[in-house]
């Protein structure tokens, strides 16, 4: 009994070993080994242009839900 729970504790772990051993050759090994931190102009242009999308997304559901509110009313 205590010999078959071991042996299932070392399977499981070398399993995981198996897995993470995997992690920087894959199809996206190449990816993360390129992968750099922005540069803080970087940072601050993602985040320009992030909040645009937002106001741009913001401005058009509200554009949308004041065309449903107030134009059904001259039709």
């Amino acid at each position: 009994m205590m010999m078959d729970i071991v042996e299932k504790s070392w399977k499981t772990q070398r399993s995981i070993e198996e897995r993470f051993r995997h992690i920087g050759k894959g199809k996206y090994g190449r990816v993360l080994k390129m992968a750099r931190r922005p540069s803080s102009e970087e940072y601050i242009k993602v985040i320009e242009i992030t909040g645009i999308g937002l106001v741009a997304i913001g401005a058009l559901g509200f554009l949308i839900m004041w065309i449903m509110t107030y134009l059904p009313r001259y039709f």
